[in-house]
């Protein structure tokens, strides 16, 4: 490394931020108009953005000047198959029995934190809450405090 720090780009985290936008908008929770009013952008620019996420997946969403678009990409077919899924069949199940339901009777082979997050980003189901204070760990006493005194017998 050359000494400078490296962050997380600008461009990666407005693309998670409009890919949520878009997942809620492919789930119907919103309208399309709504989304771009949510993203500040025009209607015109919203379908020019969907039609990209259709072509290219989330990658299209990316700054295209960045370089390839990753092997991993899950196509858009599949995910609004995913969605519809869960939405019309299976919404009374959680997460983790969505999840095997996809890999057993539909083929579907995506990992479980792609589904969950898919489903949380689209509004479908909820993000868990945060740990309370008293499940946190405390931190480790220091090592030259004496543990106490030792019992002679």
């Amino acid at each position: 490394m050359d000494g400078r720090v490296e962050t997380y780009p600008a461009a990666v985290e407005r693309a998670m931020k409009v890919q949520e936008v878009i997942l809620r908008a492919m789930a119907k929770k919103i309208t399309w108009w709504e989304a771009a009013e949510i993203l500040g952008i025009s209607n015109r620019q919203m379908r020019r953005w969907r039609e990209r996420n259709e072509e290219h997946g989330y990658d299209g969403l990316m700054d295209r000047r960045r370089g390839r678009p990753s092997e991993k990409r899950v196509q858009v077919e599949q995910v609004e198959q995913v969605l519809g899924l869960y939405r019309e069949r299976y919404f009374d199940l959680n997460v983790r029995h969505f999840h095997e339901k996809l890999r057993e009777e539909h083929g579907i082979d995506l990992s479980y934190t792609w589904v969950k997050l898919a489903l949380q980003g689209s509004g479908l189901v909820a993000k868990a809450r945060q740990r309370g204070v008293h499940r946190r760990r405390r931190e480790r006493r220091p090592l030259d405090q004496p543990v106490g005194k030792l019992r002679s017998r």
